[in-house]
């Protein structure tokens, strides 16, 4: 046999027992290098981990591709690797033993994907990692034994990350740091570890007390990429450096209410405030009768006077220092059904605590006045009164008081009711309002309402007596029809041939021509005459009908 064709059937065996030691991946290249084979795969669009890795590569790349998780053993056929670079793909998922069989691996790049969460321990499998780079991920948690398999590493990026709050003893744990500690003589047997922790959003509150402690106080062989961190909450701290800033002891809440004991008049906007010292800042919500209060159902007009009832935040919590928060309950326009106990909780980590505030609402002109409330207008007080608008259902009031000494905080007190009622509704106004509607009157009816200042009675000139509109309707326009229609058949069956002409045109001249006594003539049961100067005719001459409903009236 040929010589050549001895050798090409030796390389053509030797392929088909080997073909990962010459084959590549479709749709990416192969090379050789210092390294050794290496995989490249740029945009290549895979969305798994190839199954026909050749064994001989000892570097992967693989990067802006569609990779979505590291399965379970994704590399067992290329035990070998030395460099992996996953690079700006979409992994979400790492399996806590995909890295299995990789003893070599020396670096780990996982830049700019969307991991969350890392399997720590999955490090196990690679004892002689040096390079680990997580940068641009969303990791937002960093557990107490995440660095403790990893004791070779020359370089962690945990930059651009979504980490707020880590423990000191992530690095106290970590064997790179133990055993600078441990070490006696001189650093430089030790090798650098550069730690990069910049641009996360660090909260800079009792809880990152002993990380920024260990920030401050490390030096070689660890060496911060960046030592200037800085902290992005609480918002009185956002943009300080960790050097600049100096944190408490994390302390339990600890409640307290400047009166616990309130009594005040019905109408006002009433705010109940607690005060809650505690590290972390904690949650704060108030409950009443059992129920949890976020929001009321009230709307605030001019001066922060009650007008209607709709959605309206009604707790608000805002910090007045470090360690201190105010939360403020409002109650708008008290009424007697508010009062009782109000419950003030707040609660962090460490625990819980609450303080309760008894409220008592009474009307404002009780005896007993809540301090610091505005006392009452003067007695020699006026309050001038008018009809804004009138409807058929109701009025607009305006008033003036024109002897207050105080106009801004004077209340007054609105009586409205029919004119012979022995009894009627009173309405309390808070300061800063001077008009007011009263709707869903009966029409044609005599009203009086009566306006004062506080606790103090109408007086002459301070009520308005009025008459509500009539409430025209279809069924009463169809008897004004008929009423037309009788008066023009008397017309005819009364008035002689010769004046018919006269009386046809006249009947309606004078209807408009004198519409008051027109009116007077339709409220009388019986026939009658009426006489209208200026009418054609002089006397008119009418029949009305009573209907059932007017009987009744």
């Amino acid at each position: 046999m040929d010589p050549v064709c001895h050798i090409f059937l030796l390389l053509l065996a030797f392929h088909k027992i080997n073909p990962s030691v010459s084959s590549c991946i479709t749709g990416c290249s192969c090379s050789q290098d210092s390294f050794g084979r290496s995989l490249l795969c740029m945009s290549a669009l895979l969305r798994q981990i190839p199954a026909n890795i050749p064994q001989d590569m000892r570097k992967i790349r693989i990067e802006n591709s569609h990779l979505t998780e590291l399965p379970r053993g994704s590399f067992e056929n290329v035990s070998a690797l030395e460099y992996l670079w996953l690079n700006f793909n979409n992994i979400t998922v790492m399996h806590i033993k995909s890295l299995e069989y990789l003893p070599a691996l020396k670096e780990l790049r996982l830049q700019g994907n969307k991991l969350s969460s890392v399997p720590w321990t999955a490090f196990q499998d690679t004892p002689t990692l040096k390079i680990l780079d997580l940068k641009h991920n969303r990791l937002d948690v960093l557990p107490e034994h995440a660095l403790r398999y990893l004791p070779n590493l020359t370089y962690l990026d945990l930059s651009s990350n979504q980490l707020t709050i880590i423990s000191r003893d992530v690095f106290y744990n970590w064997p790179v740091y133990q055993r600078s500690q441990r070490t006696e003589g001189p650093l430089e047997a030790i090798s650098n570890a550069v730690l990069a922790l910049h641009d996360n959003p660090w909260i800079c509150d009792c809880r990152l007390r002993g990380f920024v402690q260990f920030i401050k106080s490390v030096g070689p062989p660890i060496i911060l990429m960046n030592s200037y961190l800085t902290c992005s909450g609480p918002k009185f701290r956002t943009g300080k450096f960790f050097h600049e800033v100096e944190l408490n002891s994390c302390t339990k809440p600890l409640t307290s209410a400047l009166d616990t004991n309130l009594t005040v008049p019905a109408g006002l906007n009433i705010t109940l405030t607690c005060f809650v010292q505690a590290s972390p800042s904690p949650a704060v919500w108030w409950t009443y009768a059992l129920k949890l209060l976020r929001a009321f159902n009230a709307a605030l007009g001019p001066e922060g006077s009650l007008l209607t009832r709709s959605p309206l935040p009604a707790v608000s919590t805002e910090p007045v220092s470090e360690d201190t928060v105010r939360s403020e309950l409002l109650i708008p326009a008290a009424r007697p059904a508010d009062a009782g106990n109000y419950t003030c909780t707040a609660a962090n980590f460490l625990g819980n605590a609450s303080v309760a505030i008894s409220l008592r609402v009474v009307a404002p002109w009780a005896s007993t006045t809540a301090r610091g409330w505005a006392a009452a207008a003067e007695p020699g007080a006026h309050v001038e009164v008018r009809i804004a608008k009138q409807t058929v259902y109701g009025i607009t009031l305006e008033w003036f008081a024109a002897a207050a000494a105080e106009p801004g905080e004077t209340w007054y007190t609105l009586l409205v009711g029919r004119y012979d009622a022995a009894h009627k509704d009173t309405i309390y106004i808070g300061p800063g309002v001077n008009t007011y509607s009263v709707t869903d009157l009966l029409p044609a009816t005599k009203y009086e309402v009566c306006v004062a200042v506080r606790n103090q009675a109408p007086r002459k000139g301070q009520c308005v007596v009025f008459v509500t509109g009539s409430d025209v309707s279809q069924m009463e326009q169809r008897e004004k029809l008929i009423h037309i229609v009788v008066i023009v058949c008397a017309m005819v069956l009364a008035v002689p041939a010769g004046m018919y002409a006269c009386t046809a045109e006249a009947l309606p001249g004078c209807l408009a021509r004198c519409p008051r006594e027109h009116r007077r003539f339709q409220q009388a049961g019986e026939p009658r005459e009426w006489r209208c100067p200026g009418c054609p005719c002089g006397t008119v001459t009418e029949q009305r009908t009573l209907t059932h409903r007017e009987n009744q009236h």
